[in-house]
């Protein structure tokens, strides 16, 4: 949620901005409410006041025997406090509008960050090259029914299209890369969180998925809940409400959860395998932090994602998000996309975000400065520390052998007893 103050001093570059999102805005709606309510707020300050100098002089009439006078002033009393109560009641309306206003609009992109949609979007870096392969390439699939590592038909079987189900080596290298990634992000001073998977709305909304995304939750009616969509939503929430002492600050969250989403804007991507999935597994990273630092925060946690596909060894770029193709609630994003050469294609596997204050306002995260000043909200970031599906994707397709087999990355034999290899079922 952006600050009030903003949108009234500068509703045309808030306009501007939305626009370069590509998401309606609703500054005119939001400048309309906020300026009715604070109408309303001085009419009633004018009426409560002449409340309060009406039940002085009921006191005094009374007092002074003058009971007509009195019975008077009483009548005239009720009149006021039925417009007070009309009043407090436009108010509450009002304030409401405001509300709902201001949760549909989107953040403002970071000055740095190119304006335009996907095309836009800037390599920052890359690591590693792509393989040299002498032999026909296996895509993901092929690789995970050859290797008996995937069955989307058992996945379907049980849930329907778009769950996946991985047994074997399959489901034993998902384990192991959790694993690897969390021990990973703990040794760098982040806190492993293990959060449920399910959200009240008061959560959705101050991390920003809803309502914007509430099409493409799995919603259950019974307490109002959510699957969730990502870890980002119960960690970011773990302080909300919260009044933090700024040498509290910063906080690094690391938690392994299951994520559930629709895709319900995903018609017409490709849907193939592990490529876009309802249900999948991913580590995340989130951080609270001071104000000051967040853009260092944000190039730090970056490079914290960075390091697991570095320690897989896997060939892998950074773009800079344009402003239409980040997120809503992002005022700067990196995506990073994995090589898959039996894809032959880029498939992104974390999206690293600066929030700024966008989420803490919602969900009402702030800190008292150590010098005893008014209290600030803090900054919140969040990245894939990686996501699992499409990191299996590169890890089989990259490290295919010409036998058919799948050579385990050094780093990842560990978590894996030792395996070198992951070869056909007998």
């Amino acid at each position: 949620m952006l600050d009030i103050n903003i949108i009234r001093d500068n509703p045309d570059m808030v306009k501007v901005a939305c626009a370069n999102k590509g998401e309606p805005d609703s500054v005119d709606r939001i400048l309309d409410a906020d300026k009715r309510r604070r109408e309303l707020q001085a009419e009633g300050d004018v009426l409560r006041h002449r409340q309060k100098e009406i039940s002085d002089e009921v006191g005094r009439a009374f007092k002074n025997g003058d009971r007509q006078l009195g019975e008077s002033l009483k009548v005239g009393a009720k009149e006021i406090s039925e417009k007070v109560k009309a009043i407090e009641e436009a108010y509450r309306i009002a304030g409401a509008e405001l509300q709902a206003a201001m949760l549909e609009l989107p953040n403002l992109p970071s000055s740095d960050v190119p304006v335009g949609d996907e095309r836009a979007n800037i390599v920052v870096r890359s690591f590693g090259d792509r393989r040299d392969y002498d032999f026909e390439l296996r895509d993901h699939l092929e690789l995970g029914s050859i290797l008996g590592l995937l069955d989307m038909e058992l996945g379907a079987k049980v849930c329907g299209s778009g769950f996946s189900l991985l047994k074997g080596d399959g489901a034993r290298m998902v384990r192991a890369l959790i694993s690897m990634m969390l021990d990973i992000h703990r040794e760098d001073g982040f806190l492993e969180i293990a959060p449920p998977y399910l959200a009240n709305r008061r959560a959705m909304i101050g991390s920003a998925q809803i309502p914007k995304l509430e099409d493409d939750m799995y919603h259950i009616d019974d307490g109002d809940l959510f699957l969730i969509p990502t870890a980002e939503v119960p960690i970011t929430n773990l302080h909300a409400g919260d009044q933090l002492r700024e040498d509290e600050l910063p906080k690094y969250y690391a938690g392994y959860t299951a994520n559930f989403r629709r895709e319900a804007g995903s018609y017409g991507a490709d849907n193939r395998g592990l490529l876009r999935v309802h249900q999948f597994d991913k580590v995340e990273l989130v951080k609270i932090v001071h104000p000051d630092s967040s853009w260092e925060e944000h190039e730090s946690l970056l490079a914290q994602a960075e390091k697991v596909l570095r320690a897989l060894d896997l060939h892998y770029r950074v773009l800079l998000l344009s402003t239409g193709d980040m997120s809503f609630a992002s005022a700067k994003v990196y995506d990073i996309e994995l090589w898959t050469p039996g894809e032959d294609k880029w498939l992104e596997v974390s999206s690293c975000s600066n929030f700024l204050d966008f989420q803490a306002r919602r969900a009402n995260i702030r800190f008292r400065p150590e010098d005893g000043g008014p209290l600030r909200f803090v900054h919140t970031l969040n990245a894939s520390g990686v996501a699992l599906p499409r990191l299996l994707v590169a890890l089989w397709e990259s490290n295919q052998t010409s036998r058919g087999t799948i050579t385990i990355p050094e780093a990842l034999r560990p978590y894996m007893g030792g395996q070198l290899e992951i070869v056909p079922e007998l």
